[in-house]
């Protein structure tokens, strides 16, 4: 699935990777400073659970469902194969809001014996069939019919509303399982490794379109009703419960051959076939280069892509129907911007590398989610990266996922990759940086270790001996070590150095009794060769010294080559200020430059260098050209920024955020030159969009030009340049601009568009403009999923905005609660809404609001925010005024115009 993110084991690539810290010092060693830590109280306790029994097990389920799309019930047959592998006299089952009108079992050759009692567990979503005899071991059919709701949680079998091209509201009747959600559709054991086989067949209306996981093989009408229709797929291969899916509704479809011959469609809305286009020719070419790459064809007919309006995550990898959000999947060849075609290429590559792994091989239990995720969101690029080399995706990677698992991972309430899960509210919160990001960092550092060739090898290897099975974490590590032969489970003038580890925290050192350490692969690299390691060794110490044959006293000397290695480095002084040229001059490759930058930054939250040390740094990319680097320091910028408006020299520095990005800005310009290519175009719409945020006066006057222009239908703006322009005018605009954003919301056909002022009216200023996009958020206008983007850019717009939307939280948190069942939504809600305050009372005010409202699911994400509302404090306290002093220095020595 994608979003819209540990113990302490002695080896570096084991799934309890914390994130290391080198401290890297050449010549000479510095006494290693004691830093304190800031401390919230534990996680509460789990609840108790227990999987189901193992005395009855499915072989093959033959479901049929009848949706009532006006209703909004559904009516269900369930004819189950099962294996009854000790005597019993009950079955156990999952089951969540279903109603359960009869049940029996029928062993094979033998009479059927009806259920006397169903007696359900609606805490731990379980229901226990009884039976008046005891059904004896062998095989037989468990029949049960049932009802349900069509609910509008966004989860199970429910409900997607959709206007039609005449304007009519009608609703799809759609599915999302994982991770515990199939339960809600039909009872059933839905545990992953719990698999079987599935014939389904869906009783609906004639002018709809019915799909499932597999190809139709009999469409009929249905006796009762000559308005319905029984369509029946095909059998399924053996698969876990939370893959299963199906889709009711009104849609439009592309479709091609991939040169494999497996028939692949784009289902989009009604009048929207052109905007799949883009996913078609992605999913065709990520086919083929999946099935040469893991040497293992893909093992069903066809892959169904399709767009669902009302949808919680970014996209779901059902078997062969794998579920978009609209914004993941439509791509307007006119109105869509170069963002969103990189996104849908990298939801689209993730999305089907999960039909290898994690659909054909599955994981045991949740507990190995990062699994399934980390290995999608780091074959995703490598995937990307084969379709349009042009887009320099390995060094976004860096940005995107590598640096923001970092980020998380350093907090006292991070969890390791490897996360045991019991109860099925644990699930949701587990969706995070961590399991996405930090896995797929891991599997990038176990690429670079053990060579593209070997990690194949070895990759063929654990799908051909666990497929159509379920496998964990060990099983892959011992399928890699087999492949290349190297320990996965367990990495004249001659300049000294001095390395040493220790875990980095994002309140200082650690604290605990005894200090973990790894085995670290660790690379470096010269000015002399900037893209090639002049050596390569692996930390298995705790401190080590290091010998760099033939490097002069003038070369540069770099950790971390490629910023692959799973860890943050601080440098000495001297080492620092000789690496500064590099950035300059660009001989410091663009993701080493990144790389560094990140981690200083990082450093400096963490109160282990000064930030004014990074912002001296930050001024040495004044030539650079590269976007991804940009677009890092443009975040963390931003939460600069952040941290600063809770003092009164916020203006001070936007000044310094106009300084550094104005140079770029005027090269770009605000019209695309020729040659230009994707990157650039999402180079100038990051750049004014910082510059116009921050109130840079030219591009403010263009952007309101402009925006005007584009309102009154004289010249159209480009689909890259929408986000910046409307930010800016709205930031610096008043309630008549406001109306013209809602206005050209109501009028957009496209979501892609709707979702783009979506994320910025947050921007506005004013007092009562805020309170009006906040009651927008949870209008009829917003769909259930946006509400959560809308209230989050208010939060993140201003200091008054956090405030507003905290307080809107609380007063509608009923509402919200219910809207997202607790789903991962609510942990989003809750991160965007509240981390960037910095005042210790507003953590105490947070922790005792979600006491008295308990969430379960997003119980980490509060610890979390809490946590990072501790630190936040903690930072301005540190660093405020010093930022000041230089901030007003530097001002007094610019040359004045």
């Amino acid at each position: 699935m994608a979003s819209l993110s540990m113990d302490c084991s002695p080896t570096f690539c084991v799934p309890g990777l914390w994130n290391p810290f080198i401290i890297f010092h050449s010549r000479s060693s510095r006494r290693r400073r004691r830093l304190h830590s800031l401390g919230l109280a534990a996680m509460p306790e789990k609840r108790p659970f227990e999987r189901l029994p193992a005395d009855v097990s499915p072989i093959n389920y033959s479901l049929c469902l009848k949706p009532d799309l006006l209703d909004f019930t559904f009516e269900g047959k369930l004819e189950a194969a099962a294996q009854v592998r000790q005597a019993t006299n009950q079955i156990v089952m999952n089951c969540a809001d279903i109603d359960i009108i009869t049940a029996s079992y029928a062993p094979e050759g033998d009479e059927e014996i009806h259920a006397t009692g169903f007696n359900y567990q609606n805490e731990d979503e379980k229901v226990t069939l009884s039976f008046p005899s005891t059904l004896q071991t062998g095989t037989g059919t468990l029949k049960i019919d049932f009802v349900g709701e069509l609910n509008d949680k966004m989860k199970g079998f429910y409900r997607s509303k959709y206007t039609t091209p005449s304007g009519e509201v009608r609703y799809a009747a759609v599915t999302q399982f994982e991770a515990t959600d199939a339960r809600r559709a039909f009872p059933c054991w839905d545990e992953p490794a719990i698999k079987a086989t599935f014939d389904i067949s869906l009783v609906v209306p004639k002018d709809r379109v019915a799909l499932s996981n597999m190809n139709v093989i009999d469409r009929k009408p249905y006796p009762d009703d000559e308005n319905l229709v029984e369509v029946k797929f095909a059998r399924t291969p053996v698969m876990s419960t939370y893959l299963v899916a199906f889709v009711v509704g009104e849609y439009d479809f592309v479709e091609t051959r991939s040169k494999d011959g497996v028939c692949v469609r784009v289902y989009t809305p009604v009048g929207k076939a052109e905007q799949g286009k883009f996913a078609l020719e992605v999913a065709a070419k990520t086919l083929p280069f999946y099935k040469d790459y893991f040497n293992v064809p893909y093992p069903l007919p066809k892959i169904d892509l399709i767009a669902i309006a009302d949808f919680a995550a970014g996209a779901m990898e059902n078997w062969g129907l794998v579920t978009y959000r609209e914004t993941a999947l439509l791509i307007d060849p006119k109105n869509s911007c170069s963002s969103s075609r990189q996104w849908v290429a990298l939801v689209v590559g993730h999305e089907l590398a999960h039909q290898w792994f994690g659909n054909l091989v599955t994981m045991e239990w949740w507990t190995h989610l990062w699994l399934n995720e980390g290995f999608a969101s780091w074959i995703e690029y490598l995937c990307v990266d084969h379709c349009f080399p042009e887009y320099d995706i390995w060094t976004q990677f860096v940005s995107a996922d590598y640096t923001r698992a970092q980020e998380l991972d350093a907090l006292d309430n991070s969890h390791p990759i490897e996360v045991s899960v019991g109860h099925p509210s644990e699930v949701d919160e587990i969706f995070d940086a961590i399991s996405y990001s930090k896995g797929a960092s891991v599997i990038r550092m176990l690429h670079d270790y053990i060579g593209d060739k070997d990690f194949k090898k070895g990759m063929n290897m654990y799908l051909t001996k666990f497929q159509q099975k379920n496998a964990a974490t060990e099983d892959l590590w011992e399928s890699l070590e087999n492949a290349s032969g190297k320990p996965i489970a367990a990495v004249e003038d001659d300049r000294l150095l001095r390395l040493s580890q220790k875990k980095f925290c994002a309140g200082g050192s650690y604290v605990g009794e005894d200090c973990p350490q790894w085995m670290v692969p660790i690379t470096i690299s010269t000015s002399e060769d900037p893209n090639q390691a002049k050596l390569k060794i692996l930390m298995d110490k705790p401190e080590m010294n290091v010998v760099l044959k033939n490097v002069k006293p003038d070369q540069w000397v770099k950790l971390n080559l490629g910023t692959v290695g799973f860890y943050r480095t601080q440098y000495s002084s001297a080492m620092l200020e000789s690496l500064l040229p590099g950035i300059r001059d660009l001989s410091l490759p663009p993701v080493d430059r990144l790389g560094l930058q990140n981690d200083l930054f990082s450093l400096a939250r963490a109160g282990i260098i000064s930030t004014v040390e990074v912002l001296k740094v930050m001024e040495a990319f004044v030539n650079e050209p590269n976007y991804t680097v940009w677009s890092d320091l443009s975040c963390n910028l931003g939460i600069l920024s952040t941290l600063l408006s809770h003092t009164d020299f916020y203006e001070e520095i936007q000044e310094f955020v106009k300084d550094v990005f104005s140079p770029i800005g005027e090269r770009l310009g605000w019209d695309p030159k020729p040659g230009e290519g994707h990157l650039d175009a999402l180079l100038r719409g990051l750049v004014l969009g910082k510059l116009g945020k921050a109130g840079h006066k030219a591009t403010l006057e263009e952007a309101r030009r402009r925006f005007k222009d584009h309102v009154e239908g004289k010249q159209i703006l480009s689909a890259d340049l929408r986000s910046p322009v409307y930010l800016t005018v709205l930031k610096h605009g008043d309630g008549t601009t406001l109306d013209i954003m809602l206005k050209l919301h109501k009028q957009a056909d496209m979501q892609e568009e709707k979702n783009r002022i979506e994320r910025v009216l947050g921007a506005t200023l004013l007092p009562d403009l805020i309170q009006k996009v906040l009651t927008f958020a949870l209008s009829e206008e917003v769909r259930p999923q946006d509400t959560v983007s809308v209230i989050g850019g208010v939060a993140g717009g201003s200091k008054h905005g956090r405030k507003a939307a905290w307080k809107f939280i609380k007063d509608n948190w009923e509402e919200l609660y219910n809207r997202y069942q607790g789903g991962f939504l609510i942990s989003r809600l809750i991160k965007l809404s509240v981390e960037g305050f910095a005042v210790d009372k507003m953590a105490g005010e947070v922790k005792a609001f979600f006491e008295s409202h308990p969430a379960p699911s997003a119980e980490r994400t509060v610890q979390q925010c809490c946590e990072n509302i501790l630190l936040n404090a903690a930072w301005l306290k540190r660093d405020a005024e010093s930022i000041h002093q230089y901030l007003l220095q530097r001002k007094a020595s610019l040359p004045t115009v």
